[in-house]
């Protein structure tokens, strides 16, 4: 039996027949399992977390008060049957499929201005009836990225076939994928979601770093963000209440009883646990409901309160290996799947360090949820399918084995 190592990085190999893989467990071949665990464990710990925020109020109001445990078990479920069925995905389909799933998420994105509806402030969601909801915004995260993926491929790919020597995307290119970005972040700011705005931004600037676009490219669009935020800003595109988040960040002091509430309340509960918590279902703020929005945006002060500092730095550490897992997949992947793997990780490690970094005071409050641990439906589906796709591009890079 001959082992073949891992073809060469080309742009004409982006597409080729995925490699046959013999003699291993047919159940579990060309799986990262790591990663499948990880992502398994910080949604149970989320499932336990989301339980202990929400069952006393359940319980006060007469309602069943494993209702939200139940659900978001539910939303896991569906989430690895998703996740199972992207894994299989052939990932030479990608360049067929990736156009359709951009233009469906900014097709859902449409539909928001026409039938959505408001919950917190901000025009995002989908009723689709019988108590469900979907956040088209969630979804256009992963279109985005698998959007930009095939289309520096697709194009290297026809430079490479027309004898043109490989080299860092050309201004075409970069000004393409400008398109792409600015057409969903337009829509996502209007509605105005500002936290999914700064997701996509976040993950757009990784797949554009790893497109090895030329250095003045990156620079220039850090300085184009720090001035259209500047322009967002004083040109009165947010919402009140979204400018009030912003000076609540600045001076939490200065409204303690209005937009500073949440985090105030967050501050308590995370200080109250201490270094090992006050254990599961024993946090006066989180018994109490002082700290609102705690099952979704809130939900690390739950782990802070009732797990401490070592609960707190344990889901810290899974996203650490989340992270780190992606990398190596992006490594190891052709270029197509390079670009899909990293946009993926900076969603996740952005997402993950906005949403602790706003309940420990280092972030401004933008209402994101905090990667398979919050409450919620459709960004538990998308991160499924994220996790999904990225075993497809791990199954896709292994060697081949032949008898």
């Amino acid at each position: 039996m001959t082992v073949t190592a891992p073809r060469a990085r080309d742009p004409r190999a982006a597409w080729d027949m995925p490699r046959p893989m013999l003699g291993l467990d047919r159940a579990r071949r060309g799986y990262d399992l790591v990663l499948f665990g990880v992502a398994l464990a910080l949604a149970l710990i989320g499932a336990v977390l989301v339980w202990a925020a929400t069952k006393f109020e359940l319980q006060d109001a007469g309602a069943d008060p494993n209702q939200f445990l139940y659900r978001h078990l539910m939303n896991v479920a569906i989430a690895a049957a998703l996740c199972l069925v992207a894994s299989r995905l052939d990932f030479r389909m990608l360049r067929v499929f990736g156009p359709v799933v951009y233009l469906g998420s900014l097709g859902g994105l449409a539909l928001v201005f026409l039938v959505g509806v408001t919950v917190n402030g901000a025009n995002a969601w989908i009723r689709l009836g019988g108590g469900f909801e979907i956040q088209p915004s969630e979804f256009m995260k992963l279109g985005l990225i698998v959007g930009m993926a095939v289309m520096f491929a697709q194009r290297e790919l026809r430079r490479a076939e027309a004898g043109i020597s490989d080299g860092p995307p050309p201004s075409t290119d970069v000004f393409l994928a400008l398109g792409l970005i600015a057409v969903p972040l337009a829509m996502i700011m209007k509605q105005p979601d500002l936290g999914s705005a700064m997701v996509l931004a976040a993950a757009s600037f990784g797949v554009l770093v790893a497109a090895d676009v030329r250095a003045r490219w990156t620079v220039g669009l850090i300085l184009v963000a720090v001035v259209g935020a500047v322009v967002v800003v004083k040109s009165g595109m947010l919402a009140d209440y979204q400018l009030d988040r912003f000076k609540a960040f600045t001076d939490p002091g200065a409204d303690p009883k209005g937009a500073a509430y949440n985090i105030i309340q967050a501050h308590i509960a995370i200080a109250n646990g201490g270094l090992f918590g006050l254990g599961l279902f024993n946090g006066p703020q989180t018994r109490g409901g002082f700290v609102p929005e705690q099952q979704t945006d809130f939900v690390f002060s739950v782990a802070g309160e009732e797990f401490g500092l070592v609960g707190g730095a344990v889901i810290i550490a899974l996203f650490a290996v989340l992270c780190w897992r992606g990398l190596r997949i992006a490594r190891d992947a052709d270029r197509a799947g390079r670009l899909v793997a990293v946009g993926i990780v900076c969603w996740f490690a952005f997402q993950a360090f906005q949403n602790i970094g706003m309940n420990l005071g280092l972030m401004p409050v933008t209402g994101i949820p905090l990667p398979f641990v919050s409450y919620g439906g459709s960004s538990m589906f998308a991160q499924g399918l994220a996790i999904g796709l990225l075993q497809a591009v791990h199954r896709r890079s292994q060697p081949t084995v032949e008898d």
